[in-house]
């Protein structure tokens, strides 16, 4: 199983970076739809992802179609958007065989509204309290990854491990 972060045209370097880092400690890839308004190599980028980009698996994309082409099953496809009737922890993500996209829109308007349209049976939301627009969307990012990773046993991560000055020991 490899599941996906799907960013796309993401607005907000310091966001990109933090779903960076968390792609690594999951072990998800990350996928980004261009444009982006700020270059990969920006400095807040790099700071919010610290030293693992190296360990990243990094894919860009050229546009939506380009992106949607590499998609073999659109039943593993999970848009993540606040105007879905159905809760992210609702949908079963545990499948552990072939790939799972879960795409977040841009930071200031979310996924195209015609996209959504199409995929209306694909989308996904996060529950939050009525009068806040959106929540952080690498906070996003974090919750649904792990709620699939959680339905996946946790499939290729440490559940324990041991550090060298373990302050628990």
């Amino acid at each position: 199983m490899t599941n996906h972060i799907v960013l796309y045209q993401p607005e907000i370097p310091q966001n990109t970076g933090n779903i960076a880092r968390t792609c690594v400690g999951t072990g998800a890839i990350l996928d980004i739809i261009k444009p982006m308004k700020f270059e990969i190599n920006d400095h807040n980028v790099k700071r919010a992802g610290l030293d693992y980009w190296d360990k990243l698996q990094l894919v860009f994309h050229d546009s939506l179609e380009d992106f949607m082409a590499t998609v073999q099953d659109r039943d593993r496809l999970h848009l993540i958007t606040k105007f879905a009737d159905t809760t992210y922890s609702d949908r079963d993500l545990s499948a552990t065989d072939g790939e799972q996209y879960f795409m977040f829109g841009k930071e200031t308007t979310g996924l195209p509204e015609p996209f959504l349209r199409e995929y209306a049976d694909r989308c996904l939301r996060i529950p939050m309290t009525n009068g806040i627009r959106a929540l952080n969307l690498s906070n996003c990012a974090a919750l649904v990854i792990y709620e699939a990773l959680r339905q996946q046993n946790f499939a290729g991560l440490e559940r324990v491990h041991a550090y060298p000055h373990d302050k628990l020991k």
